[in-house]
């Protein structure tokens, strides 16, 4: 063999083994996982909840860290920003990775080419809530109101899925209506309760403790079934807005460039997380459904949800911001 050749063949082999060997290492630090709402929403919840599963199984300390605001722009930038290493990741919905480049004409991040897929964790769907004491016993009573006083009944929405709904619902239900948005919905939903507007449609996460609480009322589901915790609650479709479905997603996700082996191994960490008895627990207490994936399921999930996405936006007669 050529001498010279030898170093070379030397650090080709160290390249080749490296990403495998930083895969086998990892986690040897604490994993951020950051969240693009504020503390107490669905998303949260759901970190939080893997956050200790996770904690548990790899035994490295996983912290949760909220930079909410701006439709989700602030954590996809500083995810999208970080080092591609494994260690600062985004556990996020249908929100920043489907809806939004159909919302705003121009995004601070892309949310296909800087990012590598994860996995999917869950889907879910929202809640119509009203006031205990609000006149409208129904969907019908909703919407009558609507027409009756056209542009003047108002919803609020703290992520693009509620104001999504709530457009949907006024495209579908041919009304008119004002929308108050928030930077999440457990904000939207403490000015509900105090009755600062309508009605609103938030994740079943933090909807349902309301509900049960006896602070707020559920009116209608949002997507294609009822929610298990709430059987006597229809869904808007079954209210008499034929065709309406508006679910969510959570998946995660690492920056662009993180090394592949770091990824599965990533999504086998999430995997046997969701099998654990507290996330199944979670799951069962909030109406949600486990949905696990490759990340090339969820890369090709997010680009069907991303059209579908699309469709319900134009469909809603929403304008670009």
């Amino acid at each position: 063999m050529n001498a010279r050749l030898t170093p070379l063949l030397i650090m080709a082999t160290a390249a080749l083994l490296a990403v495998p060997a930083a895969a086998q290492d990892y986690p040897a630090k604490p994993i951020t996982v950051v969240v693009p709402f504020g503390p107490g929403s669905g998303t949260d919840q759901m970190a939080r909840l893997y956050a200790k599963a996770l904690g548990d199984q790899v035994k490295v300390p996983i912290v949760v860290e909220n930079k909410g605001g701006a439709n989700g722009f602030i954590a996809a930038q500083y995810v999208a920003k970080a080092a591609p290493d494994g260690y600062t990741l985004m556990m996020t919905t249908n929100t920043t990775h489907a809806a939004n480049e159909h919302l705003f004409k121009k995004l601070p991040y892309d949310p296909v080419k800087d990012f590598a897929p994860i996995g999917l964790l869950s889907t879910g769907q929202m809640l119509l809530l009203v006031k205990p004491d609000s006149p409208y016993k129904s969907v019908a009573d909703l919407l009558a109101a609507a027409k009756k006083d056209s542009g003047k009944l108002d919803f609020g929405s703290g992520s693009s899925s509620s104001q999504v709904a709530g457009y949907a619902l006024q495209q579908m239900a041919h009304v008119d209506m004002l929308n108050v948005p928030y930077k999440s919905n457990p904000q939207a939903i403490t000015d509900l309760i105090g009755g600062r507007f309508s009605f609103m449609f938030a994740d079943t996460p933090t909807a349902l403790p309301q509900v049960q609480g006896g602070k707020l009322r559920a009116l209608a589901t949002s997507g294609a079934h009822r929610v298990a915790a709430l059987p006597d609650v229809p869904t808007v479709a079954e209210a008499g807005v034929k065709g309406y479905d508006v679910s969510y997603w959570f998946a995660v996700y690492a920056p662009a460039g993180t090394p592949p082996a770091i990824v599965s191994k990533l999504n086998q960490m999430f995997n046997k997380a969701s099998a654990t008895s507290e996330v199944k627990a979670y799951m069962n207490q909030t109406s949600g459904t486990l949905t696990s994936s490759t990340p090339e399921g969820l890369a090709k999930f997010q680009a069907a949800e991303s059209k579908k996405w699309g469709e319900v936006i134009r469909a809603a007669g929403i304008e670009q911001q």
